[in-house]
């Protein structure tokens, strides 16, 4: 099973506004473990980056005037994904930006055409529903260590959503929800802890205790006129 962690900057938030694809970062996984294959690349945009986008990732026009454009790299980019499972955290703004690009190219492309997709956002959702499921939130769940993120970076936010998608998936084959488990989850329990033997002293009532109790229990037969039970009990004996 081949699986490809996905992550873009873009220079906005709406291709439909023309902004576009920054920074792509992918990781390779096959059968649930990194391989080791990274695809990486700055893109020139051939437009500005909105300020409130540069806050979020730290990419710069400067920077981004020395990148080759999406369509020099976009061979290379069908070639790494195509046939693998995509997964993207709220992949719909992931695509939508992927799609805006590969429709611009002489050989149109849509992401459908080339792998499968699914949101690690909508899994978490349905894991977690009713709190806070942002990329952050989940390494702090799933104690995946994001220290160094002070910017977005496409492979640096790739590398992290792998780390959070194998803790949030552990054990699963799939991603089916309501699939039976797998047998890479057996043994994945936490064992029951064995409680050790505990001898429980016994402490016997003094003469003085004794006294106060019979003392209590005719009062009670008197208030009962004969009717407290605990005088038709047998009474106790003493353990050694």
């Amino acid at each position: 099973m081949r699986q490809i962690i996905l992550d873009t900057e873009t220079t906005g938030l709406e291709p439909a506004q023309g902004h576009r694809i920054i920074e792509i970062g992918l990781i390779e996984l096959h059968n649930r473990r990194p391989t080791g294959r990274t695809f990486h690349r700055y893109l020139n945009p051939e437009r500005a980056v909105d300020e409130g986008a540069k806050a979020v990732h730290g990419l710069d026009d400067a920077f981004l005037a020395g990148q080759p454009k999406f369509a020099e790299v976009a061979d290379e980019f069908i070639a790494f994904i195509r046939g693998s499972e995509l997964i993207a955290h709220n992949a719909s703004f992931d695509v939508s930006f992927l799609d805006h690009e590969l429709g611009r190219l002489a050989e149109k492309w849509l992401i459908a055409d080339l792998a499968t997709v699914t949101d690690s956002l909508e899994l978490a959702r349905k894991l977690h529903p009713g709190q806070r499921n942002s990329l952050d939130a989940l390494c702090k769940r799933y104690s995946v260590d994001n220290s160094n993120r002070e910017y977005h970076g496409a492979l640096l936010d790739a590398r992290l959503l792998a780390d959070v998608y194998l803790a949030m998936t552990g054990g699963q084959g799939t991603l089916g929800l309501g699939a039976s488990r797998s047998a890479t989850s057996v043994g994945t329990e936490r064992p029951r802890r064995q409680r050790p033997a505990v001898t429980i002293p016994i402490v016997p009532a003094s003469e003085a205790e004794l006294a106060l109790h019979d003392a209590m229990l005719k009062r009670i037969d008197k208030a009962s006129k004969n009717q407290c039970v605990f005088r038709t009990v047998d009474a106790p004996t003493t353990v050694q």
